[in-house]
């Protein structure tokens, strides 16, 4: 071997040599210095499994369940984890509760994603688990859950209802991921980051064969679920019950608070449903056919409908009148049947001319109220009729109305009370007191909700304030709700001039005026009739009522649609209300069996309706 051979031997060698030094410095750092590889060795047996927590419970105000969890699990599979030779598919269908066809249709889909947890079917019973557990079924899984269970079957609207998120719902929040469940609609949505818990982690270690080996680290890693907070809600729920009773049949709503607080005692959409047709395999189903009813179960009247208030609004342009000092107490105007402008009449019932005040509100006159209003927004210190409905429109929205009220309760609507510019943009600048007229009782262009309406009953009880509207009362684990629940929200009126107003409520129950039938012996019920005008059948029948005159305990409003004159439905169904829930107990059987046998004018109209709906439907399958 010459000189240069022999170099590029000891070159050759060196490369060698080096190269060996290398690799086993990568085996020493791999096997003894990193725990890189251990990791990935690791993940091949430990599986990390989300832990779900169970969802905070719903009280009524005296501690009674009106929403609990029960446990129940989903069923999931691993495709490529199925034994080779199969198993028992009608056995474990029954264990399931589910036909052996759509057993094979959900391991048909689970194939699509071999590696991937499929669920085969959800709410499955503690009993059934057990079976499945003993089944020895390789490749199946369960997942904990809880379900929703309604002691009380009440409520549909109220508490809303849990459903699997959407590929939206996972897109917008980090917290959820697809197979999670989510609150939909009242309670279950305006509260449902602290009903919903926190998830926890678990790490399991399996074998080859996909059978559970125990807990990784013996269990020091995993993080354990916290379960949702307990709410105590302002609910009666006996008052609930009998006020979810008392409309049926009849599409409306029903809502209760106390003056003094601002929680909602009752709150009716009607016609409501039983929240358990929300649980379970079924939930789909029978979603379904709630969307297919044209009376719109589903829709919560009480905080979305947009009702012309009627007569009830005449108590807030007296109001406004008096601060306003177009108006005195003693203010007596005539009604010759009706109030006369130019060609047209706004008509009234027949009653005793001239009244003042009190006994125009007793008596719910309509030319009186239309005076009040004319005057107002004519007044010469505005400069113009536009600038006087700017300002009678602040007054009214300082009411709460044409505007949210900001309460707890889940897609709360505005309503809607005109502006100068909603009047300039539909009439241009050819319009004047006699286009708005209407609005002096609560017509025209004018909605409410019927939160707002009790909203103003609660108002007119506390002489000039009220308390945002809410549902819920305690939080498990914290101190206080919201402080804005806490606050007094004043409206433009002086407290003095609500007295004259309030008298003269008092005097339609207990003297002579529309709301006689709401008498209570005892309890100094102050009440006020409306009847809305409806240009699409029979009018509306609506009552606004507090009791007692002082210190008042409940404020109501109850809006019955198509139910004629407001003594004639909603007034019993309020009087009703109030009288179970101020001497808990029940005086008169025959008001209550007239009220469950009341079936308003539409009654026919809308199962001819749905009959053609369901016929269109049936005809397009």
């Amino acid at each position: 071997m010459n000189d240069q051979g022999y170099l590029r031997y000891k070159i050759l060698r060196i490369i060698v040599i080096a190269v060996g030094v290398v690799l086993l410095i990568r085996l020493f750092s791999m096997q003894i210095l990193s725990d890189e590889y251990d990791a990935k060795a690791t993940k091949n047996i430990v599986r990390t499994e989300v832990e779900y927590p169970m969802r905070g419970e719903v009280l009524d105000r005296r501690g009674e369940y009106l929403v609990k969890s029960r446990v129940c699990y989903d069923v999931m599979v691993v495709y490529r984890e199925l034994p080779k030779e199969g198993f028992d598919t009608m056995r474990l269908a029954s264990i399931l509760d589910i036909s052996p066809e759509r057993l094979e249709r959900q391991l048909k889909n689970a194939r699509m994603s071999p590696r991937a947890r499929t669920l085969v079917v959800g709410y499955l019973s503690q009993e059934k688990k057990l079976l499945l557990d003993e089944g020895g079924f390789k490749g199946f899984y369960t997942r904990f859950r809880t379900a929703r269970e309604y002691p009380r079957k009440i409520g549909g609207n109220l508490l809303g209802y849990v459903s699997e998120v959407t590929e939206d719902q996972v897109r917008k929040w980090e917290y959820y991921e697809s197979g999670d469940y989510i609150g939909v609609g009242g309670v279950e949505s305006a509260y449902e980051t602290l009903l919903r818990g926190e998830k926890g982690v678990s790490y399991r270690i399996y074998d080859s064969y996909g059978a559970v080996q125990g807990s990784y680290n013996d269990g020091l890693d995993d993080i354990l679920p916290v379960k949702g907070a307990q709410l105590t809600s302002t609910i009666d729920a006996r008052l609930q019950e009998f006020a979810e009773e008392l409309m049926v049949g009849k599409i409306g709503a029903v809502v209760a608070i106390e003056p003094s607080t601002g929680e909602i005692l009752a709150m009716v959409s009607s016609p409501t449903y039983d929240p358990d047709l929300m649980v379970g395999r079924q939930r789909n189903n029978n979603y379904a056919n709630m969307l297919h009813n044209q009376r719109q179960p589903q829709f919560n009247r009480a905080v979305k409908a947009k009702y012309p208030p009627g007569s009830t609004f005449k108590l807030v342009q007296g109001l406004i009148g008096l601060q306003e000092k177009v108006l005195r107490p003693s203010d007596r105007y005539p009604c010759n049947m009706g109030f006369s402008y130019g060609k047209r009449k706004m008509a009234c019932h027949a009653h005793s001319s001239p009244l003042d005040l009190r006994d125009a509100v007793a008596h719910s006159c309509n030319a009186y109220f239309c005076y009040v209003f004319r005057d107002m927004i004519t007044n010469s210190k505005y400069g113009s009729v536009k600038e006087g409905v700017r300002v009678w429109n602040d007054y009214v929205n300082s009411f709460g109305f044409g505007r949210q009220l900001g309460t707890d309760l889940y897609g709360e609507g505005a309503g809607f009370v005109p502006t100068p510019e909603y009047y300039d943009s539909r009439y241009s600048s050819s319009w004047n007191w006699g286009t708005v007229i209407s609005c002096a009782i609560g017509q025209g262009e004018m909605g409410c909700t019927p939160l707002q309406m009790a909203n103003l009953a609660a108002i007119v009880a506390n002489r000039g304030y009220y308390y945002i509207p809410h549902m819920i009362k305690h939080i498990e684990g914290r101190d206080s709700i919201d402080s804005r629940y806490y606050e007094r929200h004043y409206t433009m009126v002086d407290s003095i001039n609500f007295v004259p107003v309030v008298e003269g409520m008092w005097r339609s129950v207990n003297v002579a005026g529309t709301s006689g039938k709401a008498r209570l012996e005892g309890w100094d019920v102050c009440g006020k009739t409306g009847t809305a005008e409806n240009p699409n059948g029979a009018d509306h029948s609506t009552f606004l009522s507090f009791a007692p005159k002082d210190n008042p305990k409940i404020a109501i409003s109850v809006y019955v649609e198509h139910g004629g004159f407001g003594a004639s439905i909603a007034l019993p169904i309020a009087s009703l209300i109030e009288e179970l829930y101020l001497t808990d107990t029940i005086t008169r059987p025959k008001m209550v069996e007239d009220v469950l046998n009341f079936q308003p004018n539409y009654t026919r109209n809308y199962d001819l309706r749905q009959k053609r709906y369901d016929e269109k439907r049936n005809a397009n399958k």
